[in-house]
């Protein structure tokens, strides 16, 4: 791990409501804002960090031992780390595993990203779930040495997550193509897909290609003239950050692109912009969902999925039926999936139309795979109406 003067591994987390922890700066020094979030998962921690849907958002490791396998290159969700802040109980010492490139230590410093070590993440995890997700600063060095009083005064003045336009930050400028070959793919493609991102992690385009879907990756900003320019068999509308109810343009698009009857299949921000496309109201949670065991049932088979999920807003959409979308043109919708934790929506199905969404992470690049069976419904959709 990086050496520090013992002044400079002070470090101090504060939340708006003014408790605080105190502990040891854990990567780059200096200070951080973003809303505090806690992630159940007890693996995958490089991934959390890479995944674009955690812009602006301090991140709370409710596993207790963190870096223990390094990072490396090969596991990276994204181009960078994403998160504003990291919060973690005990930080490993070395790494040690196989794959390791470099400590986890190292690449927080690299990349900038400020931390804190050493703090009873248990007890700010429950916290976090009584008193809701907030905003919050983590301050190391002299920064952590002021009062509190001046401490949550800065916190307060930073923004708050409700209402923040993120998508198109995190999202590419230039779009690029995954062809099935690269991933293991033997013969022609058997469809292609316009996958639109909106802070997309690499594996997801890799799960469409490894089944022989070409995928076309476009910015936030694409039109629907580019996205007829491939001739797209589907479109894909990726996870993302922020608030959903700030992506208008992204929720215009979707329903040019539901007229045309092609086919299409949201994750995550993707099931809040159908949902919002169809007329229905979007909200925040108190606290979210985020981790590799969230427990979903699929109505259409009854079975029940341990999922990967990264959300702090849902789909406000009746539970129990089929009823005609707010907006009548679409036809009929049902919630398809239900989270069984706190009965939230966590898939919608249209009816109508060629079109369904899941609230979570069916491409679960550090586990599980209970939903990778989407890929599969989607393609299946997709090759039903080409042909």
């Amino acid at each position: 791990m990086t050496q520090l003067a013992s002044s400079e591994r002070v470090a101090v987390l504060v939340l708006e409501d003014g408790t605080v922890f105190r502990g040891q700066s854990y990567g780059a020094t200096g200070s951080t804002l973003g809303e505090a979030v806690f992630s159940t998962g007890m693996t995958g921690y490089q991934e959390t960090l890479t995944d674009p849907s955690y812009a602006g958002q301090i991140v709370v490791q409710t596993a207790p031992h963190i870096g223990n396998t390094g990072v490396n290159e090969e596991d990276a969700e994204s181009r960078k780390i994403w998160v504003s802040g990291y919060a973690v109980r005990d930080a490993a010492r070395r790494a040690s595993n196989w794959r390791s490139e470099r400590t986890l230590d190292q690449e927080l410093v690299e990349q900038g990203i400020v931390g804190i070590q050493g703090i009873d993440t248990r007890a700010l995890t429950r916290h976090l779930r009584s008193a809701g997700a907030m905003r919050a600063g983590i301050f190391t060095g002299k920064e952590a040495l002021a009062s509190t009083e001046t401490l949550v005064e800065k916190v307060k003045a930073s923004a708050q997550m409700q209402g923040q336009k993120l998508a198109d930050t995190v999202s590419i400028n230039q779009a690029y193509t995954i062809e099935p070959a690269d991933q293991g793919w033997e013969g022609e493609p058997k469809a292609t897909l316009v996958a639109l991102d909106l802070g997309i992690k690499a594996m997801t385009p890799k799960r469409f290609a490894e089944r022989g879907v070409r995928v076309h990756v476009l910015p936030a900003t694409a039109t629907l003239e580019d996205i007829k320019s491939y001739q797209p068999d589907g479109v894909f509308f990726s996870n993302g950050p922020g608030d959903p109810s700030t992506a208008d343009d992204q929720v215009a698009l979707l329903q040019s692109v539901l007229r045309t009857g092609t086919p299409f299949f949201g994750i995550c921000f993707g099931n809040q912009l159908l949902g919002r496309a169809l007329g229905f109201g979007t909200y925040k949670l108190p606290f979210g969902h985020r981790g590799i065991n969230q427990p979903v049932m699929d109505r259409t088979t009854g079975k029940v999925e341990i999922t990967a999920q990264n959300h702090g807003f849902a789909v406000d959409a009746p539970l129990d039926g089929a009823v005609e979308a707010p907006h009548a043109e679409f036809g009929r919708v049902e919630v398809s999936h239900i989270g069984l934790n706190d009965q939230v929506v966590e898939g919608l199905r249209c009816l109508d139309i060629p079109a369904f969404s899941v609230q979570y992470h069916p491409e679960a690049a550090a586990g599980p795979h209970d939903a990778a069976y989407l890929f599969d419904r989607f393609i299946d959709l997709m090759l039903a109406k080409k042909n």
